[in-house]
């Protein structure tokens, strides 16, 4: 049973080594703290600070309106921030919007002649569009809209722009009092377009395809414990086409595991491990205008290069 889990911890590594520099990585870093601590297996677990990013079909379960916002500091002048808000729409749906930025600043510039230019810096942004609704009490779907830009300096006064769209389907299953499962499909066509015809004199179009991944998770909650986990399976692309060509799909998995345990209802401790990284943090729940209706949580992780992260959220529900 310990070298099974050696190999499955050995083959999570080599993966997320393999899937983190394909297109849109920044979008499977983890955004907020509560949820970086813990692994980022969210997909059956509700993020206060960022309700639809998981699993769009949480925002059909929503009560309260959310609002988060969440920031990381890297290292090697890496930067990852994100802004939602999310909120029920009676009877039975949900709905939220959300900006997501990921960039690297203090590039160094240099001309032709090899001397220093200017620092640049560059950005990929995401504006992300949730609707989810209820089927039956205990089950509901979802699905993000996704816009895509991603913005890559060339010289001091010329830029090339990638655009594009994607999209996410997720459902969710309230298993059992203290259980709940969830299922999702994330970056469904999601892409950037390139067009390089005005930079480069044999410049054309281009696409990079992010990725698809399916993941499968699940929740337990009971009293002041919860351990969350999911699997994410990941293809290069949703169509079979490549299949029936004969050619090769990148294909791997990817476990994620985290617990939080609750101290006095108002304190949490939580640690996890997942993409190829280990994480701690804690939270603190306070009333700002009604009771309970702020938390505040932040995240240490660091991967298999050493290479750490600080994390920092907020989640307001009024």
């Amino acid at each position: 049973m310990r070298i099974i889990s050696y190999l499955i911890f050995i083959m999570s590594i080599l993966f997320s080594q393999e899937w983190g520099g394909r297109p849109g990585g920044f979008l499977r870093m983890g955004l907020t703290a509560r949820s970086i601590a813990m692994g980022g297996g969210f997909t059956a677990e509700l993020d206060h600070s960022f309700p639809t990013f998981h699993n769009p079909a949480w925002s059909a379960f929503l009560v309260k309106r959310h609002f988060g916002s969440s920031y990381s500091n890297l290292t090697l002048d890496r930067r990852l921030a994100a802004t939602s808000i999310a909120f029920a729409l009676p009877p039975t749906a949900g709905i939220g919007v959300a900006w997501i930025y990921g960039g690297v600043g203090n590039v160094q510039g240099r001309y032709t002649t090899g001397l220093k230019s200017t620092k640049m810096q560059t950005g990929e942004n995401v504006l992300l569009i949730t609707f989810a609704q209820r089927i039956v009490p205990w089950l509901s779907f979802g699905a993000n809209f996704k816009i895509l830009r991603y913005d890559l300096p060339i010289t001091e006064s010329d830029q090339v722009s990638g655009s594009g769209i994607g999209f996410d389907i997720g459902l969710l299953i309230k298993t059992g009092k203290y259980t709940t499962m969830g299922l999702m499909v994330q970056d469904i066509n999601s892409n950037y377009q390139w067009d390089t015809n005005d930079i480069y004199t044999q410049g054309g179009p281009y696409k990079d395809t992010f990725p698809l991944i399916c993941r499968i998770g699940s929740r337990y909650n009971k009293n002041d414990l919860k351990v969350i986990g999911d699997i994410g399976f990941i293809v290069d692309t949703f169509s079979i086409l490549k299949l029936i060509n004969g050619e090769n799909l990148y294909a791997g998995f990817l476990p994620r595991v985290g617990v939080e345990y609750g101290f006095l209802e108002q304190y949490f401790f939580r640690g996890g491990y997942g993409s190829g990284r280990f994480a701690f943090g804690f939270g603190y729940e306070y009333g700002l205008f009604n009771p309970r209706d702020s938390h505040i949580d932040y995240s240490f992780s660091l991967d298999w290069v050493s290479q750490s992260a600080h994390t920092i959220s907020y989640a307001y529900s009024f």
